[in-house]
């Protein structure tokens, strides 16, 4: 046997038992019997790399370091559902659904809610080509070298008859026993330990090291398909079809004919889902009928014919020590609950968020209550009552604050908006610290090398009071230079900058000097200017100079902007420290202008686009958001509306076809970027 044809008999053996363990739970051989076949592939691929296939079962052990994870415009956006926490809800929701569909047959899948992390698979011609985050709904991060590490995730379908082009939506979790484990192990090292199954599970898919992600105890269950032409009769059968091309499905799921034995399904899992061994928070309902769903439509947030009904979350008693007032970098001044330690939903609680002076009230909370506290989605703490009956006579009432817990500043509170603000945003530590903490996040300018305390301990020495002074930092000031680190008063720690730090850092900053003009806006961290928005506002205007000079009106009429928003942007753009900062950020060599030309100008206004194939000059996501900076609209399907079918190489041969027939004009690479350079 040669090398190829060994290396093929090896892979296959190897996808076969992988298989077989982690979807089917049904394991052949020992671990070790594994080990070896694996060990005997490596070495085959090591001498002949040129045989490596790109589903290689070796790429499940990972290994592959990424240090940006660069942002993927979902091609339909991941809607959120919207939530019931009765059998009322859920009665109402059949009403509707009944009503809307008119009179024709209607049947609900349902399935368990899983307490794990949205993830978005893309493959083509059968092999799994990128893993998306949910993200905003919008866009996410492609996150796929860590998504080939989970061996529950075929790297290449099973089966036959799958479409050329498909997308798989389902949930990443960990394993209960596997966190069980984990922190054991943590525990013997002494570490400290993690919250709970889903923020480690979050947390894991955003690591770095793709091989520290292969040592992490995750599944993927598939609960959704969506393909380019064509869609089967019913969901249950797009579920079947999954499982037969190699996904794991939760087993749990079932078509119910009655709204009856939707509530008979959810009885029996709210008792049954602590058995399991991963966390659910609840029950998806939705309509079978694909079909059926565009009828019933959408709201502008999520689909009306799906809902999650949610399980009453757990519920502990414990009592309040006192409440601290935090500072965010907005001046919002957010209460905080101290409470003497509880167990709740597996994790020790200790602190837990009032939100609001409004909250204090209704809950007519006193010093030393006894409070009753929930996980909301069985992960935030809140307090949901007290008990009133155990109050001691003589306790006090607790009282919000009429002044900045920190700089003393009197407080405000702006009409229509539940919160107090501290207003001395130029002078208030709190504040200065958490815009600089949010310029160098890494949604915003990414600056490697930098972090909340040494932010905290450049601030402390003087040497930064806003985001243009970190591009006038020197390797002479920061090489040895000592500060606190930590909030433990009694027992303070102090850190120097050493001669590797100080030069990542100062590189760090450097390289941010190529962040896209976007990020760049949405790290200024100005008042509800979002990732979505400062994108919106790029898109429209092209450059800092433009949006500055905008004034109210022509603001609040860009796409998701608004009367709020643009008067937010008009006092910021006001003030003369604002137009100093930019200035100086300009001088540094940031940048603040759009590389792609905004659908201001519309070069493409009225024309549609179906995207297909791979491109040389830049990705496939690029050309949208180069159509849409443009003005155009880029669909998913064909039709004989559609304005042009772009082709780049190994463009679906369906798509090719079809544009034919419709009479739809056939763009390669080429002849598109000709097009944009002879319109502009």
């Amino acid at each position: 046997m040669n090398p190829k044809e060994q290396i093929e008999k090896l892979a296959g053996e190897l996808r076969q038992h992988n298989y077989n363990y982690y979807v089917l739970a049904q394991p052949t051989i020992s671990d070790y019997a594994f080990d070896q076949l694996l060990k005997q592939l490596e070495e085959l691929e090591r001498q002949y790399p040129e045989l490596r296939q790109p589903d290689s079962p070796t790429l499940r052990v990972g290994g592959e370091i990424t240090k940006d994870f660069a942002s993927f415009r979902h091609i339909r956006p991941m809607m959120s559902l919207g939530n019931s926490y009765s059998m009322e809800d859920i009665l109402d929701f059949d009403r509707q659904v009944q009503e809307l569909a008119g009179g024709q047959s209607v049947s609900y899948l349902v399935d368990h809610k899983f307490d794990g992390v949205s993830l978005s698979l893309h493959y083509e011609d059968g092999l799994l080509v990128r893993g998306v985050t949910r993200g905003d709904g919008v866009q996410g991060d492609d996150i796929t070298a860590n998504v080939r590490t989970i061996r529950s995730i075929p790297l290449r379908l099973m089966g036959e008859n799958h479409p050329p082009r498909l997308e798989v939506r389902g949930e990443v979790i960990m394993w209960k026993d596997g966190f069980v484990k984990l922190n054991e192990e943590r525990a013997r090292e002494g570490l400290s330990l993690l919250a709970n199954p889903r923020n480690t599970t979050a947390g894991t898919l955003k690591q770095q090291d793709s091989a520290a992600v292969a040592q992490r105890p995750l599944a993927f269950f598939a609960y959704y398909l969506a393909v380019d032409d064509e869609t089967l009769v019913t969901d249950s059968l797009n579920l079947e079809n999954l499982h037969n091309w190699g996904f794991r499905l939760s087993g749990t799921q079932r078509v119910c004919q009655s709204i009856e034995e939707v509530s008979a399904y959810l009885s029996e899992w709210e008792e049954k889902r602590h058995s399991l061994n991963y966390d659910i928070d609840g029950v998806v309902i939705k309509v079978n009928e694909i079909g059926l769903r565009e009828e019933i439509g959408y709201t502008a947030k999520a689909p009306r014919w799906a809902i999650a009904y949610k399980y009453k979350a757990e519920e502990s008693v414990t009592r309040l020590r006192s409440v601290s007032f935090q500072v965010g970098r907005t001046g919002k001044i957010t209460p905080v609950a101290n409470l003497e330690p509880v167990l709740l939903a597996g994790t020790t609680v200790k602190r837990a968020s009032i939100h609001n002076a409004d909250e204090i009230i209704r809950l007519d909370l006193h010093e030393h209550d006894l409070v009753m506290i929930e996980k909301g989605g069985e992960i935030i703490p809140k307090i949901t009552g007290v008990v009133t009956e155990k109050r001691d006579a003589d306790a006090l009432p607790v009282s919000f604050l009429s002044e900045c817990p920190v700089c003393g500043t009197a407080l405000i509170r702006i009409e229509g908006d539940a919160n107090h603000y501290c207003p001395n945003t130029e002078g208030c530590p709190p504040q200065i610290k958490g815009k600089l903490e949010h310029f160098i996040s890494r949604k915003a300018m990414d600056i490697e090398g930098l972090g909340s305390e040494t932010i905290a301990g450049l601030w402390d020495k003087g040497l930064i009071s806003e985001a243009a002074d970190l591009y006038d930092l020197r390797y002479e000031q920061l090489i040895g230079l000592e500060f606190t680190v930590g909030v433990d008063e009694e027992q303070p720690k102090k850190r120097s900058i050493q001669e590797k730090s100080a030069r990542n850092m100062l590189a760090g900053i450097e390289a941010s000097k190529q962040v896209p003009f976007e990020r760049v806006l949405f790290a200024l961290g100005i008042r509800y200017v979002g990732e979505t928005v400062a994108r919106k506002l790029v898109r429209h205007f092209g450059s800092m100079e433009a949006i500055m000079e905008a004034d109210f009106e022509t603001l609040k009429n860009v796409p998701d902007v608004g009367e709020r928003i643009a008067q937010a942007l008009v006092e910021y753009f006001s003030l003369p420290k604002s137009k100093n900062l930019i200035l100086r950020l300009q001088q540094a060599g940031l940048q603040l202008q759009s590389t792609e030309k905004s659908a201001q100008s519309g070069l493409l206004n009225g024309k549609s686009f179906v995207i297909s194939g791979v491109f040389v000059s830049r990705s496939r996501e690029d050309m949208q958001v180069l159509i849409e900076s443009l003005g155009g609209e880029v669909k998913s399907a064909l039709s004989s509306k559609t304005t042009y079918l772009l082709a780049g190489e190994n463009a679906g041969p369906s798509k090719l076809a079809k544009a034919a027939s419709a009479g739809v004009t056939v763009l390669n690479e080429q002849a598109f970027l000709d097009i944009i350079h002879g319109l502009a």
